[in-house]
């Protein structure tokens, strides 16, 4: 599997990149923090341990980051630790210091990206200096601030609709320093708003970063 993988990523580097090509995600991952043998999790829905040697997300050739820098707002105004502004600050160490922790139950961040763009991909760091696995994790794109309407559902592993937007099919995943990422499916939005609710360390709610990427539609 490895070896597919790393022949499959030779192939995409060697070959010429045209309009319309589709060419592996790239994503600066950040330095591992996990300390000593990660405990046991146990979870209804859990991903497949094979999961992590998956062959990496194709997405469309030009497709850049778009999320740096962006506001963020969300149902937390007033964060236990650290700022909503994390989420896209560049900052995906999980060090202390450089994660925001929401408060208990269901809690929502939400990325403006100014105009609406084409998705390719959203990557998730939640808090990733130790083996956990949040639980009711739904992302989801639309034009309307307020989420009523023209709702695009990117990824929902929420397979009790704890949160309330409905049971999704999606696996629980245990958080590495090598983040979730997620197909966007080329879905045209400005807003990006990602769900959670506690994990299964505690309740509460934490972000690290969250990068969203795509191609301008303007």
């Amino acid at each position: 599997m490895l070896r597919s993988i790393a022949a499959l990523l030779a192939l995409a580097a060697a070959a010429p990149v045209h309009a319309g090509d589709l060419v592996p995600l790239k994503v600066e991952l950040p330095k591992p923090l996990f300390v000593g043998t990660p405990r046991p999790i146990k979870v209804s829905n859990l991903e497949p341990a094979d999961a992590a040697n998956a062959a990496p997300l194709m997405v469309p050739a030009g497709t850049v980051l778009l999320s740096r820098g962006k506001p963020v707002t969300g149902s937390d105004s007033l964060p236990v630790i650290g700022e909503l502004s994390y989420l896209t600050d560049g900052d995906k160490s999980g060090s202390e210091g450089a994660y925001v922790e929401m408060g208990p139950g269901v809690q929502w961040a939400q990325i403006d990206l100014g105009a609406p763009e084409r998705l390719a991909a959203v990557v998730v760091w939640h808090f990733h200096a130790q083996a956990r696995v949040y639980h009711a994790v739904v992302v989801q794109a639309s034009d309307d601030p307020e989420f009523k309407k023209g709702v695009t559902t990117l990824f929902n592993n929420d397979d009790t609709n704890a949160d309330g937007l409905g049971k999704g099919a999606d696996y629980a995943y245990i958080e590495t320093y090598k983040g979730k990422v997620m197909d966007a499916k080329g879905v045209t939005a400005r807003y990006v708003r990602l769900y959670s609710n506690g994990n299964t360390s505690d309740d509460l709610n934490h972000y690290s970063e969250v990068e969203v990427y795509g191609q301008p539609a303007r």
